[in-house]
């Protein structure tokens, strides 16, 4: 069964851009939708785990027996739900429409531009579409504190973009993220934000079956050698990104019809931006209704902008990024753009407005 309205993000309410916020800027009272036992925390570690949705977290409660102990429920990511507009939501706790950074393939100066890779046009974009220019923003409220991500991230762009000025350490494997946790705590770190990616790499290239719940198992693993690590008065927060939708080969290519009218693509399968040739909005929004509206929500930029699916401040750099019609999957398919590719074929993806996407844990515990 799929979903019949699209879920929107309770920017104003539980949802990520809210988490940091809450953790961080004193001052304000204690959301009633974050679990009680983070706020008098002496110490605070928020664990993102990417890819892992609350509907997934869910169906698996055989591999999953440490989250399942833990204190919460389901909050909202945000729109599109896709780790670059989400990660960056997390950390500056602003919405895609307030930092900038509205997907993972924006159309910007003419180029489309990979933001997970920075690259454009096939090639290193650092130089020519500059991380710090495209996403002002300081994370953390301004605070840098420490943090633990893949080593290999170190110096890209889109850590660049949303994890400006922090303290970066570098894990190789989860064993080595939970001791630079650790030692982090011990120093008296108030404040640690950590990143594990496996899961919705998992999820992208073998699907949710039988691969996806061993990876799930092992992130459970994780955040019980974390809880154990904490010292007296700690918590960890556990979050993520986004969910997941075993697309499969359900791949839509947009119909002839519909392509007369697209000078270009952005965003990606599940939350494709058509943006058109000049004077050809109308004719595009009209086609893609007529040959997409059975698998997806077929939108106007007007009505994502009017309805604040990016939330309700929408800076004008962003606004330019947009395309004129959005193909929002709400079949479990995913819309072809051949310029986006990678190293293998995604089964599963996310980007989308369901409730399988849209929907992530934020949990709560301690040792």
């Amino acid at each position: 069964m799929t979903d019949e309205r699209p879920l929107l993000p309770d920017y104003d309410g539980a949802c990520i851009t809210n988490i940091v916020p809450a953790l961080l800027e004193p001052g304000q009272s204690w959301p009633s939708w974050f679990p009680a036992l983070a706020e008098d925390a002496d110490q605070v570690v928020l664990l993102v785990l990417d890819g892992l949705g609350w509907n997934q977290l869910q169906a698996r409660p055989h591999v999953t027996s440490t989250m399942r102990s833990l204190e919460g429920g389901p909050i909202t990511t945000v729109a599109p739900s896709t780790t670059a507009a989400a990660l960056t939501s997390i950390t500056t706790g602003m919405a895609p429409g307030a930092h900038g950074v509205i997907g993972y393939r924006m159309a910007v100066d003419g180029e489309v531009l990979n933001v997970l890779r920075w690259q454009a046009s096939g090639r290193d974009a650092r130089a020519s579409i500059p991380p710090d220019k495209v996403q002002v923003n300081e994370p953390f409220a301004g605070q840098r504190p420490p943090v633990v991500t893949k080593a290999e991230f170190r110096n890209t762009g889109f850590t660049m973009a949303h994890l400006d000025r922090t303290r970066l350490a570098g894990w190789r494997v989860t064993s080595t993220l939970v001791t630079e946790v650790a030692q982090l705590l011990r120093r008296g770190e108030p404040f640690v934000y950590a990143y594990y990616e496996g899961i919705d790499k998992v999820a992208h290239e073998y699907g949710l079956d039988e691969f996806y719940d061993a990876e799930v198992r092992s992130a459970d693993r994780l955040v019980a050698d974390i809880l154990e690590v904490l010292p007296r008065g700690a918590v960890l927060v556990v979050t993520s990104d986004h969910g997941q939708v075993d697309v499969g080969d359900r791949i839509i290519t947009p119909a002839p019809e519909v392509m007369a009218h697209v000078h270009q693509q952005s965003g990606e399968g599940r939350f494709r931006w058509l943006h058109a040739r000049p004077g050809h909005a109308r004719q595009l929004f009209e086609a893609a209704t007529a040959h997409h509206s059975d698998t997806g929500w077929v939108v106007s930029v007007d009505q994502v902008v009017d309805e604040h699916w990016l939330g309700p401040v929408l800076i004008e750099p962003a606004r330019k990024m947009l395309g004129d019609v959005a193909l929002v999957a709400r079949q479990p398919v995913s819309y072809h753009d051949p310029a986006d590719s990678g190293p293998f074929e995604l089964i599963a993806r996310h980007g989308s407005l369901t409730a399988d996407e849209m929907l992530v844990p934020l949990l709560v515990g301690r040792s």
